[in-house]
């Protein structure tokens, strides 16, 4: 979660900016005080108050998350999952309506209004969920992560009495291409660097598949390689030259 410094003349009102700023009200958010802020004498010295703000969504996706992972629901891969699990008819009915109803009770836990959209593809098992609404930017979250975190917690939820494997994929606002796009142009011009300077770039954690689109997008590169260092959730990608 990302926490932005608010100030004002008291903490009301840098929570009040902090509301505006971020776009949700005062009760959506979690704070931290900085400065209480004073009133100096006769207004001589006189300091405003300081808080660091984000809002409440992740938080909540965090402990949705806890609370599904402990109430004995048993994760693995979608491999595993498709190894040991008969092959059988899927009731496309059934599916989607798992997947409405958790998602619906997700978005009245963060009050927020949604439309949710989905297209089944039987062949591959595969349902396809897109979510309009005039918040997404929430629902996205800092580079996607509370969007990520929905469409895990979805293929649990869609998952739990399946028969066979559903890998269930949300999207809104076509932000996965957009940020599929971001991070191939972000890898082309860190490469340009590397082959200028010729110093090895380490880049910001990512989630697995983030970093297979750098891998991919330089796999052809002819002046640099790739490859990943460190451990989950601060595992990277290093691009590096060529030698």
């Amino acid at each position: 979660m990302e926490y932005k410094e608010f100030s004002g003349k008291t903490i009301d009102d840098a929570l009040t900016a902090a509301s505006v700023t971020l776009g949700v009200t005062s009760d959506q958010i979690t704070y931290e005080v900085v400065e209480k802020g004073s009133n100096g004498l006769f207004g001589i010295g006189s300091k405003d108050a300081v808080i660091k703000a984000a809002i409440k969504v992740e938080e909540e996706v965090d402990q949705i998350k806890e609370d599904f992972v402990n109430n004995d629901v048993k994760v693995e891969s979608p491999k595993a999952e498709a190894d040991h699990k008969e092959e059988k008819s899927v009731d496309v009915d059934d599916v989607k309506a798992l997947a409405k109803d958790f998602l619906d009770e997700v978005f009245q836990a963060m009050n927020l209004e949604v439309t949710i959209d989905m297209e089944f593809d039987a062949d591959q098992n595969f349902l396809n969920i897109d979510l309009k609404g005039p918040e997404m930017g929430i629902i996205i979250g800092k580079r996607g992560q509370t969007l990520d975190s929905v469409q895990y917690l979805t293929n649990l939820a869609v998952n739990r009495k399946a028969d066979s494997y559903i890998k269930v994929k949300i999207d809104t606002e076509d932000y996965r291409r957009r940020r599929k796009d971001t991070l191939e142009n972000f890898a082309n011009n860190i490469a340009h660097k590397v082959k200028r300077t010729g110093k090895s770039v380490s880049l910001e954690a990512m989630n697995p598949y983030e970093r297979r689109i750098i891998h991919a997008a330089l796999a052809n590169n002819r002046f640099v390689d790739t490859h990943s260092e460190g451990e989950e959730p601060y595992r990277h990608v290093v691009v590096t030259l060529k030698k």
